[in-house]
């Protein structure tokens, strides 16, 4: 009884083939395959070897003559590219001989070698961008149809799947690859998404390259070409480049880098980091800005609210410049309107970061200024009593008149800033402004926007609230994990 051995003998280069592939090769008395692959083995193959090689498109033909000399009693070997198993020969050899058990008493042993997929070889030329679960896509319609490879698109970016694309374009197939990034975007993948492509991995005129989804060129791949897109876990590396290029990582949650999450990832920043990945994944529009994804995260995390999605204003790259000013050391100090805005900052971030929270609601000196007539009315002694926010604002601007200024609870507080600034009393380096209720709570909103040279983040309406406000200013204060969404630093 002769025996075919169908064998991966990986992407092309001599040291990725296995020695159970190399020794199968040595041994055999006839070898079947594609004409191109030949190049990959023809110093390993026997003088007396029988070579029998076909064009592409040719796979049932290569595998009727790999019967035929196996049941002369020969050793054959089928050599695919990469695995064997992986769009290669093995599933066709396997269907074929119960084909021919049924038409006749003809038995021939299969043998299966495992070989390096090209999916493999490329992604450990890019870093490590499949090290959580992943799925493979062949754009190739030639025996699939178009519309189940869609929906199998869709399913793996609805399910945030690292995906490795095989066969991504060629000359009569140019545009599935473009479909594919449009559904993976409507689908709610980051256009920051990072994506590697490897064009002819471990052969000589190999080419790695890492990008995002959103700026991906589908012109620049080929049908040599492996292209893998990353979950919304996966970034790239922010350490020195591997041999003048970026390394793509997707982690599988043993580990963080201290540099993100202080000495390991502990379990409150895993459940953080989950929660934003399934937040980002379920928000209507999760293709805004970093400056703007970054607070809404957390606010949404906060809150379990994505109507903050409609009602979370922000000025410009609010986020960004506030976090500058955090990094180059001119924002120090923090003043909030409660106590209980101050206790939600978290405190890893403010030693981290030398920044001090204050907080004058309970300052005697407060509640003694908001018993007497306002002093912030035309005339001193003029007017109404204050309330305690609005005095402990009043406070803050004598001893802290450039901190961030973080109001979760009272618009008085916010009307307050708003008086003071307009006085020339107060220069915040920027305001939060979330007070939560039903009496002025609108208006205060409408009234701090219109200082319009503080960057502000505002939860516009109703909406707000002291564990609101204190989660944005945890946003700002990370702000640098934002382009690889890093979350739960400091937790």
């Amino acid at each position: 009884m002769g025996k075919i051995i169908v064998a991966g003998i990986g992407p092309g280069s001599p040291e990725d083939i296995t020695p159970a592939v190399l020794e199968a090769v040595r041994e055999a008395d006839a070898v079947v395959g594609y004409k191109y692959y030949f190049q990959f083995i023809e110093a390993y193959v026997r003088v007396d070897c029988e070579c029998i090689d076909t064009g592409m498109k040719r796979e049932r033909e290569r595998a009727e003559q790999a019967f035929a000399l196996a049941e002369q009693g020969k050793t054959v070997v089928v050599i695919s590219s990469g695995d064997a198993g992986i769009y290669g020969m093995a599933p066709l050899l396997y269907e074929m001989r119960d084909e021919r058990l049924e038409m006749k008493d003809a038995r021939v042993e299969i043998v299966s070698l495992p070989g390096i997929s090209a999916f493999q070889k490329a992604a450990s030329l890019l870093g490590a961008p499949i090290g959580h679960d992943l799925c493979l896509i062949s754009l190739s319609d030639l025996m699939t149809p178009w519309s189940l490879i869609e929906k199998r698109i869709r399913a793996a970016a609805v399910g945030d799947f690292v995906t490795a694309i095989y066969n991504p374009k060629s000359h009569g197939r140019y545009w599935q690859l473009y479909r594919l990034v449009e559904l993976f975007l409507k689908e709610g993948r980051s256009p920051e998404t990072p994506v590697g492509y490897v064009r002819q991995a471990g052969r000589e005129d190999q080419q790695v390259k890492v990008t995002t989804l959103g700026a991906f060129d589908p012109e620049d791949v080929d049908m040599f070409t492996v292209v893998i897109i990353g979950n919304s876990q996966s970034y790239v590396s922010p350490s020195p480049v591997r041999e003048g290029r970026k390394v793509f990582i997707t982690p599988r949650g043993y580990y963080s880098h201290p540099s993100l999450t202080g000495e390991g990832q502990g379990v409150g920043p895993a459940i953080m980091n989950t929660s934003f990945r399934t937040i980002l994944s379920e928000m209507k529009h999760p293709d805004v800005p970093t400056w703007r994804l970054w607070p809404l995260l957390h606010a949404i995390h906060t809150t379990v609210d994505f109507g903050m999605e409609e009602c979370l204003w922000m000025d410009d790259r609010a986020t960004e410049i506030l976090y500058n000013k955090v990094a180059d050391g001119s924002l120090k100090h923090i003043v909030t309107d409660v106590t209980m805005a101050a206790a939600g900052i978290r405190k890893g971030a403010l030693e981290r970061l030398g920044i001090e929270v204050h907080c004058y609601i309970n300052d005697p000196r407060t509640k003694q200024l908001a018993n007497l007539p306002s002093l912030t009315g035309e005339g001193a002694g003029e007017g109404p009593a204050i309330t305690r926010s609005q005095a402990s604002m009043q406070l803050a601007a004598e001893e802290f008149p450039d901190a961030l200024y973080v109001v979760g609870n009272a618009p008085t507080a916010l009307f307050e800033i708003c008086d003071l600034v307009r006085k020339g009393k107060l220069h915040p380096a920027g305001i939060i402004a979330a007070p939560v209720g039903f009496v002025h709570v609108c208006e205060s909103k409408h009234a701090v926007k219109t200082l319009r040279h503080i960057p502000k983040i505002i939860v516009e309406g109703r909406k707000g609230g002291s564990n609101l406000a204190a989660t944005l200013v945890n946003a700002i204060l990370t702000y640098d994990d934002a382009p690889n969404l890093r979350a739960g630093r400091d937790v």
